[in-house]
This record gives C-alpha cells, sequence and structure tokens, in this order.
C-alpha cells in the first residue's frame, strides 16, 4: 500500500550546509526503499513530501523525528494513495531561489515558505504548484 506523508521542521543549523548532505544521503537510500518525494527548504525551514510502502515511510519519518538536523518536526499530511505524484525524483530538490514570489504569495499571508502558519493540503498543493512550474531539480 501506497502512502504520502507531508511533513516541515526547521533546521538547527539555519546556514543549513545540511542540505547537500540530506539530499544525497536520500537519493542513495530511498531507492532501495522504494521512496519517492521532493525536498524545498527556505529561510531555516524543511517542507517534504515522501512517498511509499507504509511500513517504509514510517520508518523514514521516524528517521527524520529523532535526525539532529530537525527540530519543530510536525506532521502536516499523511494519506493512502493509489499512485505517485513525486515518482519521478528519488527526492527532488526546490530550488527556492528561482520561486516566484507570487506563488508562495498566493498560497500565504506572506512571500515565503511557511508551511507553519498553513494547512497540510495548502503546503501540499505549493509542492504540487513548484511541480507544475518547473522549480523542483534534482530528477532521478
Amino acid at each position: 500500500m501506497l502512502v504520502r506523508l507531508l511533513y516541515a521542521s526547521r533546521a538547527t543549523d539555519p546556514a543549513c550546509s545540511a542540505v547537500e548532505e540530506i539530499l544525497a544521503h536520500c537519493r542513495q537510500f530511498n531507492p532501495i526503499s522504494g521512496i519517492t518525494g521532493i525536498l524545498c527548504y527556505g529561510g531555516g525551514i524543511f517542507l517534504q513530501a515522501i512517498e511509499g510502502g507504509r511500513m517504509a515511510v514510517n520508518d523514514l519519518y521516524g528517521h527524520i523525528q529523532k535526525d539532529p538536523r530537525h527540530k519543530d518536526v510536525v506532521l502536516l499530511h499523511y494519506e493512502e494513495i493509489n499512485e505517485r505524484r513525486f515518482g519521478g525524483w528519488t527526492m527532488g530538490q526546490v530550488n527556492m531561489a528561482k520561486v516566484n514570489a507570487s506563488i508562495l504569495l498566493k498560497y500565504a499571508e506572506k512571500p515565503e515558505l511557511d508551511p507553519y502558519s498553513v494547512s497540510g493540503s495548502v503546503s501540499l498543493a505549493l509542492l504540487e504548484e513548484l511541480m507544475a512550474t518547473a522549480s523542483i531539480m534534482g530528477r532521478a
């Protein structure tokens, strides 16, 4: 059974040199676990969608909650799915430098990434729009 999980967290190191490290790890190990998804990082905040088998996704989320690079980990959305929306990425990355501020403003009070101030369904809609506007890089 496939599931999709969406969470937000804050980086313990706001400069977050760990983003590339996290992406490299995801791209190496996610294919083995059947995990796909996208990661968005901006302003010290992570927003990540993870898709795959229920046990694999749940196990990965458990590891993220314990990862010292993350704090304030919040589950935004969890659902059983019939098909993947982010299946083309072992872990795609949103290039926040290339995101038009009007896209962010469409989904929030301010033109910034803040999944803590919106619903999980709004955060998921934002990720889908970013995917549709080709703001995601690192296709695997």
